[in-house]
């Protein structure tokens, strides 16, 4: 299918809000993990959204050229190409993006995509999201008023944080305290600010106890509860019916997640979790083995002239390809979205 329209991709994220089920957001850093990524979300039989961040879009550029613009579209260009070949919806978003990078990575790229929308095309992302976590609350929510706007005008989704996710992503590092958790007086600050649609799409990242990074199940104490708060406090605010879920929310820094924390949290709202840590493992832990496996013939030991089939990079490209898709299928399973494609 071809990557998902606007309309397709709103259709995405409400049928998760409405259903119970959230979809996994694989970060991508290449062709290959385009691939692996969208090849896993076609096994589980579920749409499914692939991200780039600063870090991956500097890459993706070029390692010494680090024009995040540049890998971004070249990035999204490629998945546009491939994702034809594949039965499910698949959007395309962009990560964690800091005040200080706004001018170069997100401005520019709604630009571009307003471009394409003018001559009767669509976006290049579906979606974008501002990280304000490190400005004040009332910045953080004065400049998603002004993007929202921008991306509402050129058919994008506005994916916002209110409050912090602790631990390091791409050269964001947030201390791991009390500002972990975000308060229903944040909720009530961003519909006042943003509305509850009428103003644009937007999704947002409430905190709950997210961290970043490495760590064993357990280790990381995660209150979903705060979800249910924050929604609640919303709905109050708007005036809805109780039990109401205004948000769309997103989950960050879910490595070493529970199964039942993550379950509540997909009730709670969440319609997107984002994968990184996990998948890259996946993806690497193959390589590793087999170059463990056949050093001889991956290296040039004493003057031999190796084994061309072994370090051919398609050898062991094929295995990293397929660990990391079976681990985006798990992922599918684990927040409910496999089996849900509704094409």
């Amino acid at each position: 299918m071809p990557i998902a329209t606007p309309e397709v991709y709103a259709d995405m994220l409400d049928r998760a809000k409405n259903g119970s089920f959230a979809y996994p957001a694989i970060n991508i850093t290449s062709s290959q993990t385009i691939n692996a990524a969208i090849r896993g979300f076609a096994e589980a039989g579920s749409d499914g959204i692939i991200q780039v961040s600063t870090g991956g879009a500097e890459y993706g550029s070029g390692s010494n050229i680090k024009n995040m613009v540049t890998g971004a579209t070249a990035l999204a260009a490629f998945a546009e190409v491939v994702a034809k070949n594949y039965p499910v919806n698949i959007a395309l978003h962009t990560d964690h993006c800091p005040k200080n990078k706004l001018d170069d990575f997100v401005r520019p790229l709604i630009a571009l995509s307003q471009e394409r929308v003018d001559a009767g095309g669509l976006p290049i992302f579906q979606s974008h999201m501002w990280d304000g976590s490190a400005v004040p609350l009332d910045e953080n929510l004065q400049i998603a008023q002004e993007l929202l706007e921008k991306c509402q005008k050129a058919k994008i989704i506005l994916e916002i944080e209110v409050g912090v996710v602790g631990g390091e992503e791409d050269g964001v590092d947030n201390e791991i305290n009390d500002k972990l958790y975000s308060t229903p007086e944040d909720a009530i600050a961003t519909v006042k600010a943003l509305g509850a649609g009428e103003k644009g799409y937007y999704m947002t990242a409430l905190t709950f106890g997210n961290v970043h990074g490495v760590y064993k199940p357990g280790n990381v104490v995660l209150r979903p509860d705060v979800l249910k708060a924050a929604q609640d406090a919303a709905t109050a605010q708007l005036g809805l019916a109780a039990g109401a879920k205004p948000f769309h929310l997103v989950f960050h820094g879910g490595s070493g997640s529970l199964p039942e924390e993550i379950s509540a949290a997909v009730d709670y709202g969440v319609v997107k979790m984002n994968v990184d840590t996990d998948t890259q493992y996946a993806f690497t832990r193959p390589v590793a083995g087999w170059m463990m496996s056949n050093y001889d013939g991956v290296l040039k030991v004493d003057s031999e002239v190796g084994n061309k089939k072994q370090y051919d990079p398609r050898a062991w490209g094929k295995e990293a390809e397929a660990a990391m898709a079976k681990r985006v299928v798990e992922a599918c399973e684990n927040l409910r979205s496999a089996g849900t494609h509704a094409g």
